[in-house]
C-alpha cells in the first residue's frame, strides 16, 4: 500500500509538470512581459484557476477547517467575503491598472505618487515575502504533506526533523523550477491543472466525510448535522468567536479587499491577462468559486466536530483526522498531489512576484538603469533562486512556534492596510503630494507594529479588537491623506497619458455575474442568521 500511494502521488504530480511543459513549449518567456506577464496573453479561464490555486494552500485547509471545528458556519466569512472583494476587482480596480499597462502594484504607486513610494512599496512586498511569507508557506506545506504520506515511516526515518527537511526541499526545488524557469504562464498553466484535482479531491472528502455521518447520503447527512450542531450553523459570529460579525464591515473586509485588489502574489496573473474581458472574466469566475469554497473549508471542520468533539482533538487536527478516517487508501496519493499542487502554487507564485518586484522596481531602476531584457530577467532569476535557498534552509526553523498562523495574520495586517490605503486614495483623491503617500506608508506600519506589540497599546486594543483596530487605521489614514490633497490643483495621475497595452473593451455579463455574486453573499447570511 504504501508503494502504491507513493506511486500514484509521483504519478499525478508528474503527469501536471508534463501537461504544463506541453501547454507552454511554445510561449516565449525571453522578454521581461513574456516572463513575468505571461505575455500578456492568459484568458479568463486560467486567471481564475491561478488566482483560487495562488490563494489556496494547507493554511487554509487545515487552518479555516479548524476554525469551522471550533467556530462553525460564522468563518466563512474569509470565504464569501472575498468573493465581495473580487467583484470589486472586477468593476473598479482591474480597469484602472490595465489602462496603465502595469505589472506591478508599486508600478502603479509610481505612477501616482512618484519613484520614491514605488520603492517603499516594493521594500515592503519583498521584505514580506521573502521573510515572512515564503518560509511559512515551506514549512507549513512540509508538515501537512509529510503527515499525509507518512514520509517518517516511509522512508524508515527516525526524526520529524529530517522528513520536515525533505518536504522543504522537495516543494523548494519544484515550486522554484515553475517560477524562475517558466515564468508566470507556466505557474497559470500548472495552477489550473493542479486545481482540478484539489476540487476533485477536496469535493471527494466532504462526501466521504458526510458519508460517514450518515452513510443513506449528503441530505440526510446535512440534516444530522444541523440537528445535532445548530450552534455551527450560524453565520453571525459572536463577539467571542473568531470572526464576529461586525468586524466583516471593517478589518476582515479591508484584508480581504487588500488582499484580492493590491495583493502583488494574486493579482499579477491579473495584469496578465489578454484583454479586460479575459481579465474580468477570470477576477468573477474565481468569485464564483469563492462563495462555494465553503463546501471544501468550512462543511469539512463542521462534520470532523460531529465525528471526534469527545475525542479532544485539537482544532488543527480536525481536517488531517478526517482525511485520514475516510479517504479509501489507494486514492491518498492522488490527494496528497492536489495538496502539494495547492502549495506549489501559493510558493511559486510569491516567489514569482518577488523576483519580478525585484528586477523591474529595484535591478532596473536602481542597480542597472541601462539593462536590456535579458539581463533584467537573468538578474531576477539569479535574485529568485537566493531567496528560494536561504528560505528552504530557514523554514525547517519554524518548528515549535505555537501560533505561527496567527502571527502570519498579524504581520499581514502591518503592510495590507498601509499599502491598500495609499492605493485607495490614489485612486480616489487626485491631488494626494507623494510625501503624503510616503508618511502614511511608514507611519501605517508603524502604529499598526506598535498596537500589535508593545504592551501597554495591545492592551488598549484588546477592548476594540484587532480587525476594527486595523479599520480605524484605514480611516485615519485616509482622512490624513484626504487632508494632504486639500489646497493641491495640480494631479499627481498620469493614467490618462499612457497608452493601453490591450483592448479595455469590458466584459458584458460583469454586472450581471457580480450583482448576482453579492446577492448570493448576502442570501447566504440571511438564511443562516441565527
Amino acid at each position: 500500500m504504501p508503494f502504491l500511494t507513493i506511486a500514484s502521488f509521483l504519478a499525478v504530480t508528474g503527469a501536471v509538470a508534463l501537461a504544463t511543459w506541453w501547454l507552454t513549449r511554445r510561449v516565449r518567456h525571453n522578454t521581461a512581459e513574456g516572463f513575468f506577464l505571461a505575455g500578456r496573453m492568459l484568458t479568463g479561464g486560467f486567471i481564475a484557476g491561478s488566482l483560487l490555486l495562488t490563494n489556496l494552500s494547507t493554511e487554509q485547509l487545515v487552518g479555516l477547517n479548524g476554525a469551522a471545528y471550533t467556530d462553525g458556519l460564522c468563518v466563512m466569512a474569509w470565504e464569501v467575503i472575498a468573493a465581495f472583494a473580487l467583484v470589486m476587482m472586477a468593476w473598479f480596480f482591474l480597469p484602472r491598472f490595465l489602462k496603465l499597462g502595469i505589472t506591478t502594484i508599486p508600478e502603479f504607486l509610481e505612477h501616482r505618487y512618484g519613484g520614491r513610494t514605488r520603492t517603499i512599496t516594493t521594500t515592503i512586498f519583498i521584505a514580506a515575502y521573502a521573510v515572512i511569507l515564503l518560509p511559512m508557506i515551506l514549512y507549513t506545506g512540509a508538515r501537512g504533506i509529510t503527515d499525509i504520506l507518512d514520509i517518517k515511516s516511509l522512508m524508515g526515518l527516525t526524526d520529524d526533523w529530517t522528513a520536515i527537511w525533505i518536504g522543504v526541499w522537495f516543494i523548494g526545488l519544484l515550486g522554484s523550477a515553475y517560477a524562475l524557469v517558466g515564468g508566470l504562464h507556466t505557474v497559470a498553466v500548472s495552477d489550473t491543472l493542479n486545481g482540478i484535482s484539489l476540487l476533485i479531491g477536496g469535493l471527494l472528502i466532504t462526501w466521504l466525510g458526510l458519508r460517514a455521518v450518515d452513510p443513506s447520503g449528503p441530505v440526510a447527512a446535512a440534516r444530522e448535522l444541523y440537528r445535532q450542531h445548530p450552534e455551527h450553523f450560524n453565520s453571525i459570529g459572536q463577539a467571542d468567536q473568531s470572526v464576529p460579525f461586525s468586524t466583516l464591515f471593517t478589518g476582515v473586509l479591508l484584508l480581504n479587499m487588500f488582499y484580492w485588489c493590491t495583493n502583488q502574489q494574486i493579482i499579477q496573473r491579473a495584469f496578465a491577462a489578454k484583454n479586460l474581458a479575459e481579465g474580468q472574466k477570470g477576477v468573477l469566475i474565481a468569485g464564483c468559486f469563492k462563495v462555494m469554497a465553503p463546501l471544501i473549508l468550512v462543511l469539512p471542520g463542521i462534520i470532523a466536530y460531529h465525528l471526534y468533539h469527545d475525542t479532544g482533538l485539537e482544532p488543527d487536527q480536525a481536517y488531517g483526522r478526517l482525511v485520514r478516517d475516510v479517504l479509501p487508501r489507494p486514492l491518498a496519493g492522488f490527494f496528497a498531489a492536489a495538496i502539494v499542487g495547492a502549495i506549489l502554487s501559493s510558493f511559486n507564485s510569491v516567489l514569482n512576484s518577488t523576483t519580478t518586484m525585484f528586477s523591474l522596481g529595484v535591478y532596473r531602476r536602481l542597480i542597472d538603469t541601462g539593462a536590456d531584457e535579458q539581463r533584467v530577467i537573468r538578474a531576477g532569476k539569479w535574485f529568485g533562486w537566493i531567496v528560494a535557498i536561504v528560505t528552504m534552509c530557514a523554514a525547517p526553523f519554524l518548528a515549535g512556534q505555537a501560533s505561527i498562523f496567527n502571527y502570519l495574520q498579524d504581520m499581514n495586517g502591518i503592510y495590507f492596510i498601509p499599502i491598500f490605503a495609499v492605493v485607495v486614495a490614489g485612486m480616489a483623491f487626485r491631488h494626494v503630494p507623494g510625501i503624503a503617500a510616503d508618511m502614511a506608508l511608514v507611519g501605517g506600519v508603524a502604529v499598526i507594529s506598535i498596537g500589535y506589540f508593545v504592551p501597554r497599546a495591545s492592551e488598549w486594543i484588546k477592548p476594540v479588537g484587532r480587525f476594527h483596530f486595523l479599520g480605524i487605521v484605514f480611516a485615519l489614514l485616509m482622512l490624513g491623506l484626504w487632508i494632504a490633497s486639500l489646497g493641491r490643483t495640480e494631479p499627481d495621475v498620469v493614467a490618462d497619458r499612457v497608452k493601453p497595452p490591450i483592448d479595455l473593451t469590458p466584459w458584458r455579463w460583469r454586472g450581471l455575474v457580480g450583482g448576482a455574486l453579492i446577492a448570493w453573499i448576502v442570501l447566504i447570511y440571511a438564511l443562516f442568521a441565527r
